[in-house]
């Protein structure tokens, strides 16, 4: 399986990707964008089955991301790994069509937990 870890910090894709292999996915392939246009175009062309994106990010947010790619009838599983929580930002995410909403900082605990049912 493919996951694209979309995150503006080269650090934070870093431990998404340290945290993901301690959670026991490191076998996965994964790619990496660094801001939100970047997510949309590898979204498209590297056909990942799962994203986990930031929600702030320059060109396009993480939201706006998957809103077009929502729009554009991609249904990859779609979430966010973000250090800002508001309940507005997890209803615009779910409305928004997301699978899940991690909170920074976060634990390979946590990403077992919301990642086996997806990953299997």
């Amino acid at each position: 399986m493919k996951i694209l870890i979309a995150d503006d910090s080269r650090v934070m894709r870093q431990i998404v990707t340290r945290t993901l292999r301690q959670a026991g996915f490191g076998d996965h392939d994964l790619v990496e964008a660094a801001d939100g246009k970047q997510a949309v175009d590898m979204a498209v062309a590297e056909k990942p089955d799962l994203v986990i994106s930031d929600w702030n990010m320059p060109e396009m947010t993480g939201i706006e991301v998957l809103r077009q790619l929502r729009a554009a009838g991609n249904n990859v599983k779609f979430g966010f790994v973000t250090s800002e929580c508001t309940p507005e930002m997890q209803q615009a995410a779910e409305a928004a069509g997301s699978a899940f909403f991690i909170v920074k900082p976060f634990t390979a605990e946590r990403f077992d937990e919301v990642f086996s049912p997806i990953l299997g």
